[in-house]
């Protein structure tokens, strides 16, 4: 079964997007090749509780199982020790991806208290887009009475856009709220 999103994108949005853009070929319209899931858990990582919640919870919003990070080097002042557990993290590909942001945009967002929008500075020069969320428990997967403490985390959108503009229109065109320019 095709994704909502999906199918949006291939009938609807690549059209869209060739004109707006001016490309003289569909194939050259930025599409979705990625997107990263990344709760850090800085010290909790060492206790097997929390670290498995954590998983658990990511495991839950993304359909997909969480892989464990591990520090890379020591550092004494973070009192990280080498291979240890950092955190969790997901890498959604093909329909998972455009089911995830299909209920980012239109369920999870939404849901943020006194949400005003996404930052449109969080675009690279390579056409990638990154936010963070505060409470993972926006997702409506997430049972309230059996989360142990409120996580952040992180979502990298990973496009074949070459620029900010072109990965702009492509999440615009998707439903992402964006915060409007002269709007507080």
């Amino acid at each position: 079964m095709i994704p909502r999103l999906k199918e949006k994108y291939e009938s609807l949005i690549v059209s869209s997007l060739q004109k707006k853009l001016e490309f003289g070929n569909k194939l050259m319209v930025p599409k979705l090749t990625k997107i990263v899931l990344n709760m850090g858990l800085g010290l909790d990582g060492n206790d097997k509780k929390k670290l498995k919640s954590c998983l658990d919870d990511m495991s839950l919003i993304s359909g997909q199982l969480a892989v464990v990070t591990n520090f890379k080097k020591s550092i004494s002042n973070f009192k990280t020790r080498k291979s240890t557990p950092a955190g969790a993290k997901v890498t959604l590909r093909n329909n998972i991806m455009y089911e995830f942001v299909d209920r980012l945009v239109n369920i999870a967002l939404p849901r943020i208290k006194d949400f005003r929008g996404l930052s449109v500075n969080g675009f690279d020069k390579f056409g990638n887009y990154s936010f963070g969320i505060k409470e993972h428990i926006i997702f409506p997967e997430i049972n309230f009475d059996k989360v142990d403490q409120i996580r952040g985390m992180d979502i990298t959108i990973v496009t074949t856009g070459k620029n900010k503009t072109s990965t702009f229109a492509l999440l615009e065109e998707m439903n992402f709220p964006f915060i409007k320019k002269g709007t507080n």
